[in-house]
This record gives structure tokens, C-alpha cells and sequence, in this order.
């Protein structure tokens, strides 16, 4: 299969191209175009030509081409998961559960509005809040979810009447360059531009001045270098950053379920989640229960090809971040850390077994970074208050979850935890109609729900008083 472009309604294709590699073998299947800045000014000229009618267009013409792309995503689910599967090393019912999620998450946005608010009104003066589109967005997404990712900022931009422009990941472009073949039909030229390219791509595309917005998801240190180049002309920002998201598990809860429940929260994509959970901090009672649980699951989490039968985790997604987790597990080992490894496949794959750490010192590596990984470190606990303050010392504050019967003890913990979400009892449960954002510098506002759909426009107040007498 040929991937190209999306430019101004039309395929476009480069001389230059990008290899794009399977991570279950290690080998490249495909090639996807590499645009610099020749073909970003295209696909951002193309947006601000198509701007003022969309966002002159009605609110139901917006929601109905965000109801077509997640008709299109549905009809054509096979391929996308697919692609998904061979770039992004998800086992086949993980791309496929997650392509279905961003089916779902369109269906769920686009029946969000922004109806003006009236703030006062009387004979003598009226006064409204109009929500107005701010007008191009840039939108970047990273290699680890990238059509559901691309759904959560397209859906919201084109609801609030913003057109954009859209760029992959160059370790995972395909599934979004051909999301935007698949929707060229229905969406009017420049309303929605894919480009992909290589690593040079992304600082143009942020420093641009045609952009107004930049929504940007990927790791907390690009996101500073991505606030830095929009700071020249002030473009509004959506930084949805790193986490290291912690669950605290008290005595009284279900220890087996909540281990298992624990065990996919950390591992699902292999870890390659910014919500995933990346350190568990155990009350000292239930300490060896719990951990004897979280070994027995790791030893039967089978490590290895996307496609093959029985893989749970599959591989890493590329090597740059594969080399990164050997080296946090070469510092484990250095300092004589508890390892309990699972099994993995042999093959010329990505491939990395799930990890659980027995109790590292509290200021080692594994637990003050992002892993992004499936490596995951237990600690213990004696309180409440300790608990607390470990998930706090931290600069990043994505989520958290909290595990335990105590219903007024979880609205305590949800209260004191300095992150944007808390989960009692379940974990990643992201809605399209919940608002989602990080705190510190896991981020820079929210996305989804009605104040995600706000972040894609300017507040305009309108003041009309009544003419004199």
C-alpha cells in the first residue's frame, strides 16, 4: 500500500520518504512520506484558506463530519487495527479494542456544543459569552495511540469550528495518514491536512506563525521545547505530558483483584501509556501478599510478537525506548533490586518481559522516572499520610488510583493527590465526556468533555445596550 499526504482535500506525495518499522520483527514494512517545510506551508495555507467558512459553517454540519469520520473509522476497522498492530506491536484485540475506541470517542464528542451564555439581561443591557474557534490548530500525536490520540483533537477542534492541521509520529504515521486518505471525501479541502515526516518536522510545525493553537501530546521534555517555540507568537497550547502515575493499595481491599486489576493497569500496551500505572505503593501489611500476586501474573504475561497466538505484551514500540528501559533495568541490577521477569519470545523483535521491582529505595531511578515501560515497581507503606506524600514527591501529576473499601478514606486520598485524575477502584477509565488533563508538569490544560471542547476557542463577550432614549 501507498501512503501520502492530506493537503488541501488531495493526496499529495514527497521525493524524500521515511522507513517505518515493524517492532515484532525489527524489520521496515512500509514507507510513509517525509515533508519539510515546503509541503507544512502548503497544508497550513490550505487550513487558513478553508478557516472562515468552517467556522461559519453550523453547528450540525461540524457534527456531522465528526459522526463520518467515526462512521469511516468503524467501516474500516480491520485495515486501520491492522496497521496499527504491524507499527504500533499491539497484540491483535488490543488494535483492535483501541480502533473501536476511537470510533466510539468521535460518537461521543461530537455531541458536545458550545451555546452562548447570557450573563445578563434586561431592558437596558444584554450581555453574551460567545465561544469563537481560535482558528488554525497544529495537532501532534505520539507513536503509542495514534489514531485514537488523533481523534481526541480532531473531533474537539472541528466541533469548536478550528481547521488543522495534523502530524503523526515518525515511528507510527500510517494508520493516521490513511485515516486521512479514508476521510478526504467527506470533509471540505483544508478543513483536515495529514502530514508526516521525520524528526525535523515537529520544531518547524510548532514554531510556525500560521498556526493559532498547538495541541500536543508526547513526553514532558518535548512538551517544555514545544512551549518554548510557540511563546514567539503566543500560540494557545494543550500539553498533554508524562505521568508517573501511582496506585496506593490499602489492607482492606481484595487483594488478588485489585493485584490483577493493578497488574493490566501497569502493563496493557506494555506499559506505553501515559496513564498506565508506574509505581504501586503497597500498605506494609498486605506487602507480600500483594507482591507474591503481581510475580505469579508477571511469570504468566508472555512477551513477544503482535500476531502470534497467547502474546499479552507485545513488543516495544522502538528502539530508542527499548534501549531506554534496558538501561533502567541495567540501574536496578546495579543496585541489587528484587527482579521478577516473565516470559518472553525469541525473534529479532522489540521485545521486553514484564518487570516487577521488589521494593526499590525510594529516590532510585525506576521510581522517580517515567518508565513507559512494562517495569513496575512496589513499595510499602505504614499511612495514610505517608502514602500521600510519596505520590506527591513528584513533578509530574498525570493520575493516580486508590484501592480500598473505605469510600470516605478514597475521597480523602482524591482530595489530597496532586494530579488530574483519580480512579477508586478501577483504573484508565477515560471518557470522551470527562474532562483530562495533567497537573505540574505532567501538562497544560485539559482535553475532551465541554472544557476540552473551550481550549479550541477564544471567550468573546458581546455587549449590547439598548439604544438612548
Amino acid at each position: 500500500m501507498t501512503f501520502d499526504l492530506t493537503i488541501d482535500g488531495a493526496g499529495v506525495t514527497t521525493a524524500a520518504t521515511i522507513a517505518v518499522v515493524d517492532p515484532s520483527t525489527g524489520l521496515a514494512f512500509a514507507r510513509a512520506p517525509n515533508a519539510g517545510a515546503a509541503e507544512l506551508d502548503l497544508a497550513v495555507e490550505a487550513a487558513r484558506r478553508a478557516f472562515p467558512s468552517w467556522r461559519d459553517a453550523p453547528a450540525a454540519e461540524r457534527r456531522a463530519l465528526v459522526l463520518h469520520i467515526a462512521d469511516v473509522i468503524t467501516a474500516n476497522a480491520a485495515e486501520l487495527a491492522e496497521l496499527d498492530m504491524r507499527e504500533g506491536g499491539k497484540p491483535r484485540a488490543v488494535a483492535g479494542a483501541v480502533t473501536a475506541l476511537a470510533a466510539q470517542w468521535a460518537q461521543g464528542l461530537a455531541g458536545l456544543d458550545l451555546p452562548v451564555e447570557v450573563i445578563d439581561d434586561d431592558p437596558a443591557r444584554r450581555i453574551e459569552v460567545h465561544r469563537v474557534p481560535v482558528g488554525v490548530v497544529g495537532a501532534v500525536v505520539p507513536w503509542n495511540f495514534p489514531l485514537l490520540l488523533s481523534v481526541w483533537k480532531l473531533a474537539s477542534a472541528l466541533m469548536a469550528g478550528c481547521t488543522v492541521v495534523l502530524k503523526p509520529s515518525p515511528f507510527a504515521p500510517l494508520a493516521v495518514l490513511r485515516l486521512g486518505a479514508l476521510i478526504r471525501p467527506l470533509c471540505p479541502p483544508g478543513v483536515i491536512n495529514v502530514v508526516s515526516g521525520d524528526d525535523a518536522l515537529g520544531p518547524v510545525m510548532t514554531a510556525h506563525d500560521g498556526f493559532a493553537k498547538i495541541s500536543f501530546t508526547g513526553s514532558s521534555s518535548t512538551g517544555r521545547r514545544v512551549m518554548a517555540s510557540a511563546a514567539p507568537t503566543l500560540k494557545r497550547l494543550t500539553l498533554e505530558l508524562g505521568g508517573n502515575d501511582a496506585a496506593i493499595v490499602f489492607p482492606d481491599a481484595d487483594i488478588d483483584r485489585v493485584a490483577q486489576a493493578v497488574f493490566w493497569s501497569a502493563m496493557t500496551n506494555s506499559g506505553q501509556a501515559c496513564i498506565a500505572t508506574k509505581r504501586v505503593y503497597v500498605h506494609e501489611a498486605v506487602y507480600d501478599r500483594f507482591a507474591g500476586a503481581m510475580r505469579a501474573l508477571a511469570t504468566t504475561a508472555l512477551a513477544g510478537p503482535a500476531d502470534r497466538e497467547g502474546v499479552m505484551l507485545g513488543p516495544i514500540q522502538n528502539m530508542p525506548q527499548l534501549a531506554r528501559l534496558r538501561q533502567l533495568i541495567e540501574d536496578c541490577r546495579s543496585g541489587s533490586f528484587g527482579l521478577h521477569q516473565g516470559p518472553v519470545c525469541d525473534g529479532g523483535g522489540y521485545f521486553f518481559p514484564a518487570t516487577i521491582v521488589d521494593d526499590p529505595p525510594r529516590h532510585s531511578r525506576i521510581v522517580r522516572e517515567e518508565q513507559f515501560g512494562p517495569i513496575l515497581p512496589l513499595l510499602r507503606f505504614s499511612s495514610e499520610a505517608e502514602a500521600v506524600a510519596l505520590v506527591n514527591d513528584s513533578d509530574l501529576g498525570l493520575t493516580a488510583t486508590v484501592w480500598t473499601d473505605d469510600m470516605e478514606r478514597a475521597r480523602r486520598l482524591a482530595r489530597a493527590l496532586e494530579v488530574g485524575s483519580v480512579w477508586v477502584n478501577e483504573a484508565s477509565a477515560l471518557s470522551p465526556l470527562v474532562p483530562f488533563g495533567g497537573h505540574k508538569q505532567s501538562g497544560l490544560g485539559v482535553e475532551n468533555a465541554r472544557e476540552g471542547l473551550l481550549a479550541y476557542t477564544n471567550a468573546k463577550a458581546v455587549t449590547l445596550a439598548a439604544p438612548a432614549p
